[in-house]
């Protein structure tokens, strides 16, 4: 299908052409073409070891690819951009750590810089309002040692979005969360992009709770890749293209369950390390998909 002038017109946030990485003597991914238009929620799907990281840190600018190009909001990649929020895995913080959640929220202004030091009084403004803005006004001024995965997060998001980015990384937010606070992250962001109309690169163990608001999904293994929006890529079809081997994608009560033949045994769709089963007649590690570098575009 065509696209329309408009979609032709949007902002570009990440193009890569021909983007080849390399880890060691290992290939990652290869001949990677596609680009990321503003405004998108984009999920990054794909077994540990698959790349969606390192496809982090490619636009981040501290991993250089190995062949091709990458363009981040209409220039290399290099360290700092201003334009670009990062939010990481959930990991939590000693409890001694003498930093208070508004003091992490700060750093995204400028402590890629200076570190922490004393704000202006605009600048505590600014903290302050993105702080409301992820309803963490509560307990902004305690340790952030002593606070709550989920309250931890929040502060996390509201440092990743304190300088207005135009484009939001994020590296498995959910992981270590219980259900309750997975849903609050999930809502945090896509409220925000939503509201702002910029771009989130998702990358996730499980795509449910994020589906209602993907736009396209990125998924990577073997060295392959499939791109487009969750009905064109999500598919039986594509998956087993992918792993080379039968898989079933089935959609149940709003969740994306996959089915391998060989054993017809069922799960979410989470990252491959859930699903050993696919490995068996060519899946990871075997067979004609793998190391192939082979793309498959709907």
């Amino acid at each position: 299908m065509a696209e329309s002038v408009a979609e032709q017109n949007r902002p570009v946030s990440v193009r890569f052409s021909d983007a080849t990485l390399d880890y060691h003597d290992r290939r990652v991914w290869t001949d990677l073409s596609l680009e990321f238009q503003e405004p998108s929620f984009v999920a990054i799907l794909g077994p540990n070891g698959s790349g969606k990281t390192s496809l982090l840190r490619v636009i981040l600018g501290l991993t250089p690819l190995s062949g091709g190009t990458v363009e981040v909001l209409g220039e290399a990649p290099r360290r700092g951009n201003p334009g670009i929020g990062y939010v990481p895995q959930h990991q939590s913080f000693d409890q001694d750590l003498p930093l208070r959640g508004r003091d992490l929220v700060q750093l995204g202004i400028d402590g890629h810089r200076w570190g922490i030091g004393r704000p202006s009084a605009a600048a505590r403004r600014q903290v302050s309002e993105v702080i409301e803005a992820v309803e963490a006004t509560a307990y902004a001024d305690a340790p952030i040692g002593r606070l709550s995965g989920g309250e931890q997060q929040r502060l996390r998001i509201a440092q990743a979005i304190v300088g207005d980015p135009r484009l939001l990384l994020c590296d498995e937010p959910l992981a270590s969360l219980d259900l309750h606070h997975q849903q609050e992250i999930t809502d945090l962001i896509g409220g925000w992009q939503k509201r702002t109309g910029r771009t989130v690169l998702f990358v996730t163990h499980d795509v449910n709770p994020i589906l209602s608001m993907v736009d396209r999904v990125l998924f990577v293994v073997n060295g392959r890749w499939a791109a487009g929006t969750p009905d064109e890529v999500l598919t039986s079809e594509r998956m087993s293209d992918l792993y080379g081997s039968h898989v079933d994608v089935i959609r149940v009560h709003g969740r994306v369950l996959v089915v391998s033949d060989s054993t017809g045994s069922g799960f979410e769709l989470e990252e491959p390390h859930h699903l050993p089963e696919i490995h068996a007649g060519g899946g990871p590690g075997g067979g004609s998909g793998s190391g192939t570098g082979s793309r498959i575009e709907p």
